[in-house]
């Protein structure tokens, strides 16, 4: 049974993956039913429209941060949902990929997950395209790439912090995981990143490195200790960790 994906794509302060990304989107083997691509506002920024002349585009002339994309997905109309970061560029059997998994089990799937040995978002362990896996792994949380089934939004909006300016950059991931564990019991997940097949990756690891530690980074821009927040105030409300 073909299972019908919409991607998210989002424009900030990269115009220069937007190419790439979209190159990839169009060599899945399971091929999207619609992609849509949310840019916030940058007074900087250049992106080439004419790559997304098939797509469906809305421009914000606000920067409503990470968070943003999550309401605009809401506007989706298939099953499943593939929000991707705008460093991520997937292997073409990344949507296959996450089809057959949660055919197999259920969960947020992510590109990097991430299992923390903490609470202050410094020690932690990744599973994905930074340490591949063999098999589908538990983790607590992760990004990158998220697919997820399209009514599970429900979720994340039933209990969403307000978004002020210091939120806008960060914990999104932390919530998503969050949200699913309380309200559907689920887990979030890594599918197989086999390495012999980097076609089932979620992310090309050359060019995550190369794009994810830029000037126009999160990570690089950010202390850990606000993400380190971001985390407390998650376990605060209840995120139980796999450490726990």
């Amino acid at each position: 049974m073909n299972k019908n994906t919409t991607v998210i794509l989002n424009g900030y302060r990269r115009p220069h993956t937007l190419g790439p990304q979209i190159e990839a989107i169009k060599k899945q083997t399971l091929p999207p039913e619609c992609v849509m691509f949310w840019q916030n506002k940058d007074n900087d920024e250049k992106f080439d429209y004419s790559l997304l002349n098939s797509c469906i585009v809305t421009a914000s002339n606000a920067n409503f941060g990470v968070w943003a994309r999550f309401a605009y997905a809401l506007n989706a109309t298939t099953e499943y949902v593939c929000v991707f970061d705008d460093d991520t560029i997937p292997g073409s059997k990344w949507l296959e990929n996450c089809v057959n998994t949660m055919d197999k089990r259920e969960g947020l799937l992510v590109a990097n997950g991430i299992t923390f040995l903490d609470e202050d978002y410094i020690k932690y362990d990744r599973h994905g395209w930074v340490n591949p896996n063999e098999e589908i792994v538990q983790t607590d949380t992760g990004g990158h790439s998220w697919f997820f089934k399209r009514e599970w939004l429900g979720a994340f909006w039933r209990e969403a912090p307000l978004i002020d300016k210091k939120l806008r950059i960060s914990g999104e991931d932390m919530h998503f995981s969050y949200s699913v564990q309380k309200y559907l019991n689920l887990p979030t997940l890594v599918p197989p990143h086999p390495k012999d097949d980097l076609e089932m990756w979620g992310s090309n690891p050359q060019l995550a490195f190369e794009y994810g530690v830029d000037k126009n980074a999160i990570s690089v821009n950010h202390h850990a200790s606000h993400f380190g927040e971001a985390l407390q105030s998650t376990i605060k409300k209840g995120f139980k960790l796999i450490k726990k």
